[in-house]
C-alpha cells in the first residue's frame, strides 16, 4: 500500500524539512527507507528535541526555523560519519548564526523545472508512459495544486524565478465544428492536468501579475511527435506548425521541453533528437525565434517499452548540427533512480572511477568534442536526491559537471512541488562541496560561491534572456488569500511536508 509521505510522517511523528527518503511521483514504485536513511530521520528527532527543549519551543515549530534545517544538515553528518554539509553546530541553535554564514540575498535562484497540477492529485498515471503501469491511488489534489506552488516556491524559499515546466499532453485543436478550441476544452479527459501548456501560461501570467514584476516563465510542450499521420506514418506538419504557433504567439513559451520516450499521439513509437523529425521541428523553431530546448533524459523506468530513448547519446549530433539552439539535458541524464531495486548496481556506479550511467554517456559527449559550447546539465532529482541517498556519488555527479562541463554550462532545477519546498534543496547546495580527497583523485575542483552563484541562477538567466539586475518584486501579502488558500500569517512557515509517495508500512 502506498501513502503520501506527508501523511505517514504525521502519524509517526516526523517533521523535517529535508526529506528522509525518496518519494515516488507516481513515475515509479517507492522503495523503503535505507537504514542509513532511518539513522538519520532517528537522528534529525533526537537533535532537535533538544534544541528545541532548551529553546523553549515546540519541536514542530523549532523544525520550520533555519535552526531545524541546520540540525537535519547537522544530523546527515554524523549518520555517515563525513562532513558531506557545511554545517556550525552553533546554526542548530541561534538563527543569528544562518544568517549571518548565508544571507538570503546572496544568490539569484531559478528553478528551470518546477512543476504542479491542474486539479490532480497526480496526474502521472493519465500520462501515455504510465498508462500501463495500473495503480489506482486517490490523494489530496490541494497538496499538488497552484496554489501550493506558489506557496512553497515563493513564500517559503528564496527561489527568485521559476520556469514552469509540464509533461507531454497533447492538445486538440479544433472541435467538430472545425472551430479552435480554447482552455480546458484542449485537453478533454482529464489529460491536460500535468501540465498543459496552456494552464503553464495562465499561471505565468498570473504569477507576474500579481508580483508585478517577472517571477515565473513558462515552457511549451509541443515535441516532434505530438501530432502525426496515422495514414502516412509521418508527422502532421500543419498541425504541429499550428500548435507551435499558438504556443509561442499565445502561450509566450519561452523553451520546448521534451520527452522522447512519450508517446502522446500514440503511434506505439517516441523520436530522438537528432533524427529527421527532431530537425525539422528544430528548423520551424529556428524560424520562430525559439532556440532552447529541455529535454527530459535518464529516468529509463518511465516507459517500458520506449524507455532506450531517454538516453542523452542523441544530443551529440544534434547539438554539433545547430550550434545557434540550446539544449539542457534534465535530471543530468541518470539512468535509474534512486527509489529503483538494486539503482546503484543498475547504474553501474563504479567507485573508482565515479562514473554511472547514462551520466557517463553526457560526460563522453563534451570529451569527445571539448569544443562543444550548447549543451547544459540540469540538477533537477539528481543533485538533491542523490544528496539524499548517496552523498558520495553526489559528489561525483557534480564533480563531473562542472569539469567537463564547467560550472558556466550546469544549471538549477528542483523537480518540485514533488519534493515540497525547494529550500532544503537549495540549502544543500550552498552548504555542498566536494571533498579534499576526491578533488585529488578524480581532478574535481571545489566548487566557489561564483561557482554557485552560476549554477543558482546565472545561467539560466543567460539562457532565457533574464535581466538579473531587473527589480522583482515580493508577492504581496495578500497573494494566497487571493488564492483562496489559508496560510498562517501570511507569509508564514513552509510546512515542511514532502507531497511524493511512499510505502505505507514505512
Amino acid at each position: 500500500m502506498w501513502i503520501r509521505k506527508a501523511v505517514r510522517d504525521m502519524k509517526k511523528g516526523v517533521d523535517s524539512p529535508m526529506p528522509t527518503q525518496v518519494v515516488s511521483n507516481e513515475e515509479f514504485e517507492p522503495r523503503p527507507q535505507t537504514q542509513k536513511q532511518k539513522h538519520v530521520e532517528h537522528l534529525i528527532g533526537e537533535l532537535s528535541e533538544v534544541r528545541a527543549r532548551r529553546l523553549g519551543m515546540e519541536r514542530r515549530d523549532f523544525m520550520r526555523t533555519s535552526m531545524g534545517l541546520a540540525t537535519c544538515f547537522l544530523a546527515s553528518n554524523l549518520a555517515y560519519g563525513k562532513n558531506y554539509w557545511d554545517v556550525d553546530e552553533a546554526e542548530t541553535w541561534e538563527p543569528a548564526a544562518y544568517d549571518e554564514k548565508w544571507p538570503k540575498s546572496e544568490y539569484f535562484i531559478i528553478d528551470v523545472q518546477a512543476h504542479f497540477t491542474n486539479g490532480a492529485a497526480l496526474g502521472f498515471r493519465n500520462a501515455e508512459f504510465v498508462k500501463n503501469m495500473g495503480f489506482q491511488l486517490k490523494n489530496d489534489s490541494e497538496a499538488y495544486s497552484f496554489k501550493t506552488f506558489v506557496k512553497e516556491m515563493y513564500f517559503d524559499s528564496e527561489t527568485s524565478m521559476v520556469v514552469i515546466s509540464g509533461v507531454p499532453s497533447k492538445e486538440e485543436l479544433r472541435g467538430p465544428d472545425g472551430k479552435v478550441l480554447e482552455g480546458i476544452a484542449r485537453t478533454p479527459g482529464g489529460s491536460g492536468r500535468v501540465l498543459p501548456s496552456w494552464v503553464m501560461a495562465e499561471a505565468r501570467k498570473q504569477i507576474n501579475d500579481l508580483a508585478g514584476s517577472q517571477r515565473a516563465l513558462n515552457q511549451g510542450n509541443l515535441a516532434p511527435n505530438h501530432y502525426w499521420n496515422k495514414e502516412t506514418n509521418s508527422i502532421d506538419k500543419a498541425s504541429c506548425l499550428e500548435q507551435m504557433e499558438r504556443e509561442i504567439k499565445v502561450y509566450g513559451i519561452s523553451s520546448w521541453k521534451w520527452y522522447c520516450h512519450t508517446d502522446p499521439a500514440r503511434t506505439g513509437q517516441g523520436f530522438q533528437v537528432d533524427d529527421d523529425n527532431a530537425q525539422w521541428f528544430i528548423e520551424e523553431s529556428r524560424k520562430r525565434g525559439i532556440k532552447l530546448v529541455s529535454v527530459h533524459k535518464g529516468y529509463s523506468y518511465q516507459s517500458r517499452t520506449l524507455g532506450h530513448l531517454a538516453n542523452p547519446k542523441d544530443i551529440e549530433k544534434a547539438a554539433l548540427r545547430n550550434p545557434d539552439f540550446n539544449f539542457v539535458v534534465y535530471h543530468s541524464a541518470i539512468k535509474h533512480g534512486s527509489s529503483e531495486p538494486n539503482w546503484i548496481e543498475s547504474n553501474k556506479f563504479n567507485p573508482d572511477t565515479g562514473d554511472f550511467e547514462w551520466h557517463s554517456v553526457l560526460m563522453d559527449i563534451k570529451k569527445r568534442n571539448p569544443k562543444i559550447n550548447n549543451v547544459y546539465c540540469e540538477v533537477g532529482s539528481f543533485f538533491n536526491t542523490l544528496a539524499i541517498v548517496h552523498p558520495e556519488m553526489c559528489m561525483h555527479g557534480m564533480g563531473k559537471n562542472i569539469k567537463h562541463y564547467g560550472s558556466d554550462h550546469v544549471v538549477w532545477g528542483t523537480d518540485c512541488l514533488w519534493w515540497g519546498s525547494p529550500q532544503w534543496g537549495i540549502d544543500a547546495f550552498k552548504r555542498f562541496q566536494i571533498s579534499d580527497e576526491m578533488c585529488e583523485k578524480f581532478g574535481y575542483k571545489k566548487i566557489t560561491k561564483e561557482d554557485k552563484a552560476k549554477i543558482f541562477g546565472l545561467n539560466a538567466a543567460k539562457l532565457y534572456n533574464v535581466n538579473v539586475k531587473a527589480k522583482r518584486n515580493a508577492m504581496p501579502a495578500d497573494t494566497l488569500d487571493k488564492l483562496k488558500i489559508v496560510y498562517e500569517e501570511r507569509g508564514g512557515e513552509r510546512s515542511n511536508a514532502a507531497y511524493g509517495w511512499v510505502r505505507a508500512g514505512d
